[in-house]
């Protein structure tokens, strides 16, 4: 039976890119939710590492046959000590929507000059194995806190998310140039490497 690789999220929006990054693996990719897997996961680690190994754990229980990724994503601001960082999803309350969260953060910023505005996005992709083998990538993007709200195209924070080498938010990227750029999108590719070495050694 050919593998499948179920992705620990039930977020859309992400689904959309990790499926313009692997698409030419040639493998059906599913959410957990598509794949019937509705467990609850404790994100307990101390780093995004580990809370990527915890949820593709997780799952891989469950999904024994198949490749389980998992990701584990989030915005570090040098000023407020690297928070929200591995909090970046509960920043606020979970439920409480990304416009206030954003908001609260450019309120915090409030009046400090750009220089110390540096920030970065950050993502670790775990996959665990059919054979119960772990492989974990880290990358990022380094960027700083923009002064207000912008852009339409981008989700989470996005919008307050400035690269100054391109002028724009993340949000204001299209989703091709920010796949390219993207913690994610670099992390993603890292472990499509991973995966298509396993492919050409004959181990998946």
């Amino acid at each position: 039976m050919k593998k499948r690789i179920i992705f620990a999220t039930g977020n859309e929006n992400k689904m959309k890119e990790i499926r313009m990054i692997l698409a030419d693996l040639g493998l059906e990719i599913l959410s957990m939710k598509e794949a019937g897997v509705f467990e609850e996961i404790e994100e307990d680690g101390m780093s995004f590492e580990e809370n990527a190994e915890i949820k593709a754990r997780a799952i891989s229980r469950v999904m024994t046959n198949d490749i389980v990724l998992a990701d584990d994503s989030g915005l570090e601001i040098d000023y407020l000590d690297k928070a929200p960082g591995i909090y970046s999803a509960r920043f606020a309350g979970e439920d409480t929507s990304y416009d206030i969260k954003n908001r609260i953060l450019l309120d915090r910023l409030e009046g400090v000059p750009d220089e110390e505005r540096r920030a970065r996005f950050v993502c670790a992709v775990a996959a665990v194995f059919p054979d119960g083998t772990v492989k974990v990538v880290r990358e990022t993007i380094e960027g700083q806190i923009a002064h207000e709200i912008v852009g339409e195209n981008g989700f989470g924070y996005d919008p307050i998310f400035y690269v100054p080498e391109y002028g724009c938010t993340t949000a204001e990227m299209t989703p091709e140039l920010k796949n390219e750029l993207s913690h994610r999108g670099k992390a993603l590719r890292a472990m499509k490497k991973i995966l298509e070495e396993k492919f050409r050694e004959g181990e998946l």
